[in-house]
């Protein structure tokens, strides 16, 4: 049973935009003024992390046009490389995407609890149901089919990007919101220097993350070769326009002093811009901001089961699709159970996600490592009207390279993480080898 594509280039670039914005923006800014302690330095990381985002995602489009494929960014690495490679970098997904989403669940959870909740629920007790009944209604809607679920994912990507936009435009309308920190002008020299450029990059870098899950809906998009590039361009564009956009809106309200001693940088300027009612509209941009998130990884997460089972790495079970609605039922119904289990135990936030990044500058940089790969593999769709990156090979070196250096920064900055996550990988090759050598010949008789 293979899988039909349904999906148009607008689907697919709501997906791309859903990916990306979740609750860095809303959180990260802070951690990048505080290793960045002046506006020149700030702002150069977030345009410069754009620029090599955008390297990135130019990067990721040729592939995915040159290897449409179900569950592509495990297929890649099975493609170029090997399949314990795939499945090395791969493994990890399983259970920290799972991790993930039921972390930032819990986020969306805690702004609106207050907003919806009665005062007997306004406890850990109310957010859990929140967040379980929020996972709970996005699996039926994927559940009743992949089209219902795009849909459903691009209203919540239209919403979000319209709350973002407002808040933004409304700091030009309050002059009031201009004295609320008196530090705008001040420059510090502080932290001016390379090593403190390259931690800022780590937090950018997380922001401006997801746009590689993109691939893995290459069999779902229709004419996938001319609609992934196109989609991913528009969707990362529209990405760094408003990434900029609410950084200078934080910018101009809250200084770099102010951006370093806030840890709810929304929440502070809605409150700044609107008063007490800015606080009720920030918590239902969040919990949309969640919602898209969550349904996002609902639909991207099975897709990468798909491809792991077509290899044999997971049971065949996970490459069942239901013909009619292009569901993979007991892979979408696995990956929400295990983001309801790991609800129960999950703690912290920023604990779950300090690793993250490790695994993404290895994972991604990696990957588009392919890129040179494919190009001799696929010769023959040269001057077919495929889509090919402007600048080869400059452009993936530069996201290559810079990519590599965040990952030094990385290991610098906190050589235990780095070792741990290492360590994780050398365990998904070994549980892959494992999991080969268990497995019954298939008899051809």
């Amino acid at each position: 049973m293979s899988i039909t594509p349904k999906l148009n280039r607008f689907d697919l670039s709501m997906i791309v935009i859903s990916l990306v914005i979740g609750m860095g923006i809303f959180a990260t800014p802070g951690e990048v003024a505080i290793s960045s302690s002046n506006p020149f330095l700030y702002f150069g990381a977030w345009f410069f992390g754009g620029a090599v985002s955008l390297c990135g995602a130019l990067t990721f489009a040729e592939i995915g046009a040159r290897y449409p494929t179900t569950g592509g960014f495990y297929k890649v690495f099975s493609h170029c490389f090997h399949p314990a490679f795939a499945f090395m970098i791969n493994w990890i997904l399983v259970i920290s995407n799972a991790a993930s989403v039921a972390a930032v669940a819990l986020i969306g959870a805690e702004y609106i609890n207050p907003v919806i909740m009665p005062p007997s629920l306004q406890n850990d007790m109310g957010i859990k149901i929140i967040t379980i009944t929020s996972v709970l209604i996005l699996y039926v809607i994927n559940f009743l089919g992949i089209k219902m679920s795009a849909r459903t994912q691009n209203v919540l990507t239209i919403f979000k990007i319209s709350m973002i936009l407002v808040l933004c435009t409304a700091v030009f309308k309050s002059k009031a919101t201009l004295e609320v920190y008196k530090t705008i002008g001040q420059i510090s020299d502080n932290n001016y220097n390379l090593s403190a450029f390259g931690i800022s990059l780590v937090a950018v870098f997380f922001t401006y993350g997801g746009y590689q899950q993109t691939i893995n809906f290459g069999g779902d998009i229709i004419n996938a070769k001319v609609n992934i590039p196109k989609a991913i361009f528009r969707g990362m564009a529209t990405v760094i326009c408003l990434y900029l956009l609410i950084n200078f809106a934080y910018y101009s309200v809250l200084g770099i002093k102010g951006l370093q001693h806030k840890t709810a940088l929304a929440a502070t300027l809605a409150g700044a811009i609107f008063g007490a009612v800015g606080y009720k509209i920030i918590s239902l941009l969040m919990f949309v901001s969640v919602l898209a998130f969550i349904n996002v990884n609902i639909m991207a997460n099975p897709r990468v089961y798909y491809a792991m089972a077509e290899d044999g790495i997971l049971p065949r079970r996970f490459k069942h699709v239901n013909q009619q609605t292009q569901v993979q039922e007991f892979g979408l119904s696995f990956f929400v159970a295990a983001v309801l289990i790991i609800l129960f135990f999950v703690s912290s936030f920023q604990k779950m996600l300090s690793y993250v990044m490790f695994f993404d500058t290895i994972g991604l940089s990696t990957a588009a490592v392919t890129i040179f790969i494919l190009r001799k593999k696929t010769r023959h769709l040269n001057k077919t009207g495929i889509y090919t990156i402007k600048w080869y090979p400059l452009v993936p070196i530069i996201f290559i390279a810079t990519y590599w250096f965040v990952t030094v920064s990385i290991f610098i900055e906190n050589p235990l993480a780095a070792l741990i996550c290492l360590c994780a990988f050398v365990t998904g090759l070994v549980i892959y080898f494992i999991t080969k050598r268990s497995q019954k010949p298939i008899s051809t008789t």
